[in-house]
């Protein structure tokens, strides 16, 4: 008797897709690729580790952005994209990122009793980007206060003295505001000639970086009822719903930073002087 159904349906994976199931494959750059839910192909010119995204030019040299992830097609078959994994190590650098020459393989010295304070986290991240050789070539340590407010507290609890300096970088200091009324209290204190606070005139650490680095003619301009970081990063396109955003805009940015040359000089010249100010011996 003619079997009129065919095959038994269940002996084979009657669930895969028609094209395969998606496997992985590096967003290598020069692989053409297919964006599923827009049909949008193209070549792959960029990939972003840090936002994550991978971006495609078609032949018409339109550019889109993607996230890296499912949802693409590789000669017709199904692929997540992942970014392709570094290959080579870089050479060791002659320089550190701020300039000073570079020494490999040397100890850092034992902490001195001096300190840098910065406001966040993110002035302390940049700062160890570019200065981070030099500073543990000078034992110094630095510590983020997460804000100037209570400066004056923390100075009495650290202690300042000839030999135990503390050198304070403040965001935006400018003349009239709070941030310079607390920064004169401390100046007229019985510590403040052990304690150096300067500022450098950028409402955050984040436009301390030059925008060009990150393809800008200049940082966005921010209405002051919006908070700054998250009107950046609504204005350039970034998530900004948490944050959990605006810290990978961050690392984003950040990743941009390679040397001294990378910032502003109004924060270059404030960092070297509390470099300086902390390091400098006393009888």
């Amino acid at each position: 008797m003619t079997d009129r159904y065919g095959s038994d349906v269940l002996s084979t994976d009657w669930r895969a897709p028609k094209r395969g199931r998606a496997v992985e494959a590096p967003a290598e750059l020069g692989a053409v690729v297919e964006e599923v839910t827009t049909d949008w192909v193209g070549e792959i010119v960029a990939v972003d580790r840090d936002l994550h995204t991978v971006t495609l030019e078609d032949r018409r040299n339109r550019r889109r952005t993607f996230p890296l992830g499912a949802g693409f097609l590789l000669e017709g078959k199904p692929v997540i994209l992942t970014a392709p994994v570094r290959r080579t190590a870089p050479a060791k650098p002659t320089r550190t990122a701020s300039g000073s020459i570079a020494v490999h393989d040397a100890k850092a010295r034992v902490a001195r009793a001096s300190r840098i304070f910065v406001e966040g986290r993110h002035d302390a991240e940049l700062v160890e980007k570019v200065w981070g050789d030099d500073l543990r070539i000078e034992g110094v340590v630095v510590e983020y206060l997460d804000g100037v407010d209570d400066l004056g507290d923390q100075l009495r609890d650290f202690g300042p003295g000839p030999n135990r300096r503390v050198g304070v970088l403040v965001d935006h200091l400018v003349k009239g505001s709070k941030e310079s009324r607390i920064a004169d209290a401390v100046r007229r204190s019985p510590v403040g000639k052990h304690v150096l606070i300067v500022g450098h005139p950028f409402i955050d650490i984040w436009a301390a970086v030059k925008p060009d680095r990150l393809g800008l003619q200049a940082w966005p301009d921010v209405p002051r009822h919006i908070e700054w970081k998250k009107g950046v990063c609504q204005q350039l396109g970034w998530p900004h719903r948490d944050q959990a955003d605006i810290a990978r805009a961050w690392k984003h940015i950040l990743s941009k930073v390679h040397s001294f040359g990378d910032c502003e000089p109004a924060l270059l010249g404030r960092v070297e002087e509390l470099i300086d100010f902390v390091t400098e011996e006393h009888p």
